[in-house]
């Protein structure tokens, strides 16, 4: 195997997200299964939205896969792999197709067997399918307000990942200004088209149908998985 951790700038003091917690858990992680690790690697104050074009490590790592150096690429959370949902599935399917695997630490990822690949990839269709399916339920209620002659407000703009992200933080226990700074470093705009977020925007985020889908969508993953 081989190692990829990552902190972005603010997350380089948060508790449990710096790169000694990463390196524990994956440490902690092989050694119970009797992997080796045979190269670490890792990318500081580069956020996750980014490709791997802009991250060294992580471009590193994957050529390491990639080239038959290692078989697996573990991480200690998907999200050090990548923000993005989509670039995380692509990334998912690339390793599919060439035939390397991807292991997180936190049970999100698991291509190590026949059996986890699977549940991968019902966790990654019950979690595209309820994105679908909301993106139906919001068109088919502007088609009936616009129907009824109700004139519409700007629609969202905000980014499912970006509102996953923003459940993942808050489940993690990190404060509605940690959250808020770190979107607003990373320089993602908020559903106004703002450069700032503030607690009441992150508030506003969590206390949405789009982050109650979320957390259903999860919960749902989860049965899926044990049964």
């Amino acid at each position: 195997m081989v190692a990829y951790i990552r902190v972005s700038t603010d997350e380089q003091t948060e508790s449990g997200a710096g790169l000694d917690a990463q390196r524990a858990a994956i440490t902690a992680e092989v050694d119970r299964h009797g992997w080796t690790v045979t190269a670490w690697y890792s990318d500081e104050g580069i956020s996750g939205t980014k490709s791997a074009a802009q991250r060294p490590g992580l471009a590193a790592a994957l050529e390491a896969v990639q080239s038959d150096v290692a078989g697996t690429l573990v991480v200690a959370k998907l999200d050090r792999l990548a923000r993005n949902f989509r670039y995380a599935v692509n990334l998912i399917a690339d390793a599919e197709e060439q035939g390397w695997n991807v292991y997180s630490c936190d049970g999100t990822v698991d291509m190590t067997t026949p059996a986890a690949r699977f549940q991968t990839r019902v966790m990654i269709g019950v979690t595209e399918l309820e994105r679908d399916m909301i993106a139906q339920r919001t068109r088919d209620a502007l088609a009936a307000k616009k129907a009824q002659g109700i004139r519409l407000g700007r629609p969202s703009v905000l980014h499912r990942e970006v509102v996953s992200r923003i459940v993942t933080e808050r489940e993690e226990r990190r404060s509605l200004r940690a959250i808020a700074e770190g979107l607003t470093a990373d320089g993602i705009p908020t559903a106004r088209g703002k450069t700032q977020w503030s607690t009441s925007s992150v508030q506003a985020v969590l206390a949405g149908q789009d982050a109650a889908a979320v957390r259903t969508a999860r919960g749902l993953a989860h049965t899926l998985t044990r049964e």
